[in-house]
């Protein structure tokens, strides 16, 4: 080894970080803040995380891009100027590099690097954890008191395990994991395998490249227009001015947005009233839609009147009646999946090199050398684009062998489902944490706000161990048991588990049936977490 290689291999820091999107740039900033060593690990070879990887054609944020954006630096708020009203993945990821900078961040982050494995050392309460080139695959042991996985909820891209998946001899690719100089369609008869949130954005944009395209759909899902448009500069100082409010407000409501939810009950309100409020909420665009009445997390009668009404708009833009009708979601109410938000989706396929396939009443069989073989019929294409999703908040965590206590994996322990108290520990790991983790709102929420949450959350406890002198802390078995049944319990009291979705995990073969956000809110979250932290940090065990 070269002496420089020599003192990387032998790095002992207060704390490693694994991922270097928005949570692991915020952690950064904070632990360096409190005076502690990092080193933050990045398997991509740039900053960015989700937004990294998904450089799919039409990727683009969901919340409005005022608010999906840091609140830690005011100076940050005011210097930073967004362009668009829903940020596309270049402007996210620019945004991101540019924290990266403005806080000289990068001296910290290895990028290139990917974390193999993290083990306990009950002995030493230290974490060993192994770490990977991959450009040439080197490893190394890194030292740890703390370790902190900021890997994300939606960073584990899977592929359905199709026959002959290897066979077809043109061009694959996953939204997921995109190709950076990207993919130009042109000429080209395309599929695309999947109707979520990527496949949705990424149909209208490839379809105007195509040749041909050809959408496969197995569940259709609800989409509402995202009304993008430029950022109006009146509005956007007017954002700017009363940051501070807005950013309080979002962290109190329940999706971590400063829009308050409808107190107005769908059941309440006469058919006429309903329609004019359906409207207004279609014609803001975004998720104002699945805030329109109060009742419709609870109630399947009050969701109705939302789902029959995105049933009626789709009758409206697409031409074709029996299109249409395979268009419309029946099998699960309106926002127990997280509600798409598209830009020209439905009338996209008015478009004559469009075609849409139901691979519920003729899956795909399996992938040929010319394309793919259904049930029901045979097709070629020059390229297969899976939109396919992800082994979402847990998948990125299990990728990598994490063992604790006793010599107990985190696969072992979460061989039932995934068990933490809070979201952000888990019993049995000591001094392991996890930002936006299973048992957290994480993913029914503004993400940023989430994140922030966390990370100020996590640090805080770090803090308040150091300062008195503890070598660990580790969730009570007591705790989490209760932490989940209450996630449970809040669950069963909506209607999030009447849908297959990723947050039961139920897009993943064989992956334990249990639904693992909080839907509590943001603001109950967080009041749940200042009460444990008032109270000494309470269903930690310190030593």
């Amino acid at each position: 080894m070269t002496a420089q290689a020599q003192a990387r291999a032998e790095i002992d820091v207060d704390v490693v970080v694994v991922g270097a999107g928005f949570s692991g740039l915020y952690l950064l900033h904070r632990l360096r803040g409190q005076g502690m060593s990092c080193a933050v690990f990045e398997r991509g070879d740039g900053v960015g995380g989700t937004w990294y990887w998904n450089r799919y054609p039409g990727a683009r944020c969901d919340v409005e891009s005022p608010y999906y954006s840091y609140s830690f630096s005011p100076e940050l708020e005011q210097e930073w100027e967004w362009t668009e009203r829903y940020p596309a993945q270049p402007e996210i990821l620019r945004y991101l590099n540019h924290v990266a900078d403005r806080f000289d961040l990068r001296r910290d982050i290895e990028l290139d690097t990917e974390v193999v494995s993290a083990a306990y050392d009950e002995a030493r309460h230290r974490w060993d954890v192994i770490v990977r080139s991959t450009a040439d695959g080197t490893q190394r042991s890194v030292r740890a008191k703390y370790c902190v996985m900021a890997t994300g909820c939606l960073s584990a891209g899977r592929v359905p395990d199709f026959e002959g998946l290897d066979a077809f001899a043109g061009e694959v690719y996953h939204t997921g994991s995109w190709p950076h100089e990207g993919v130009d369609f042109t000429g080209k008869r395309v599929a695309v395998i999947g109707t979520g949130s990527s496949g949705i954005q990424s149909i209208p944009v490839i379809a105007g490249q195509a040749e041909h395209l050809t959408v496969f759909q197995r569940t259709p899902n609800f989409s509402v227009p995202a009304r993008n448009q430029p950022l109006d500069p009146e509005e956007w100082r007017r954002i700017k001015a009363d940051y501070p409010r807005l950013r309080e407000l979002a962290r109190r409501t329940p999706t971590g947005l400063p829009f308050p939810p409808s107190t107005a009950s769908a059941l309440e309100t006469a058919p006429e009233e309903q329609r004019q409020v359906l409207e207004e909420h279609w014609t803001l665009g975004g998720f104002r839609l699945g805030q329109c009445f109060s009742d419709l997390a609870v109630s399947r009668e009050a969701n109705d009147v939302v789902a029959q009404y995105i049933r009626e708009r789709i009758d409206e833009i697409v031409e074709d009646p029996a299109v249409a009708e395979l268009l419309k979601p029946y099998d699960h109410p309106v926002g127990t999946k997280r509600i798409c938000v598209d830009t020209d989706y439905y009338a996209t396929f008015n478009r004559d090199n469009v075609t849409l396939v139901d691979v519920r009443s003729a899956p795909i069989a399996r992938l040929t050398e010319a394309g793919l073989s259904t049930t029901a019929a045979d097709y070629a294409f020059d390229a297969i684009v899976f939109a396919t999703g992800f082994d979402a908040m847990t998948g990125a965590l299990l990728k990598m062998q994490i063992t604790g206590t006793g010599g107990t994996t985190l696969a072992e322990k979460w061989s039932a489902g995934p068990r933490t108290y809070l979201g952000v520990a888990t019993a049995g790991f000591p001094n392991l944490f996890m930002v936006t983790g299973p048992g957290s709102p994480s993913v029914l929420s503004n993400m940023v706000t989430s994140i922030e949450q966390h990370v100020d959350w996590i640090t805080d406890h770090i803090r308040y161990l150091e300062e008195r002198g503890h070598s660990c802390s580790e969730a009570s078995p007591e705790a989490e048991d209760a932490w989940v049944q209450h996630v449970n319990d809040a669950a069963d009291t909506t209607l999030f588990p009447q849908a297959n979705s990723w947050y039961l995990g139920a897009n993943v073969p064989g992956k334990p049936r249990v639904f693992m956000p909080y839907v509590g809110g943001v603001g109950a979250y967080r009041d749940k977490c200042d009460e444990v932290a008032a109270r000494q940090y309470e269903g930690f065990s310190v030593a």
